[in-house]
């Protein structure tokens, strides 16, 4: 049996995890909207594609998070990826992690490096143009 996504609730979840109150979400949407018309809209199933796009714009969030959002999945997802008898949430320690720090600083001070270099030569070409304008008057 499919279960239907539910758009509106979807839309209330997402604007609270963001922080976001009805009333800055109905400002943001515009003059025709208010508390009570958000709150009515977070109880529709089904939201209409041009709202949910503008809604999606408001807050900053893909369409597909909210026609596809599905908190039993998540919640099924996370009960099978975790498991409290092992500690693994409060145990979890990468000792393998995926970058080394070293090379990234290194590699961060390389880009610096040539950061300066772009800027003097900038500033060497500059120069040179300033002194021909200089010589032509």
């Amino acid at each position: 049996m499919e279960q239907k996504i539910h758009q509106g609730r979807n839309v209330k979840r997402f604007r609270e995890m963001l922080g976001i109150k009805q009333e800055a979400l109905a400002l943001d949407l515009g003059d025709d909207w208010n508390q009570k018309k958000i709150s009515l809209l977070e109880q529709k199933e089904t939201i209409e594609d041009p709202l949910l796009q503008k809604i999606s714009e408001v807050l900053k969030i893909p369409v597909e998070a909210f026609q596809n959002f599905d908190e039993e999945q998540a919640v099924n997802v996370i009960a099978n990826t975790f498991s409290l008898d092992n500690g693994s949430i409060f145990n979890a320690h990468n000792t393998n992690p995926v970058f080394n720090p070293v090379e990234t600083i290194l590699k961060i001070h390389e880009e610096k490096i040539a950061l300066y270099e772009r800027m003097l030569k900038e500033k060497d070409d500059m120069m040179s143009r300033l002194e021909e304008l200089i010589k032509r008057k």
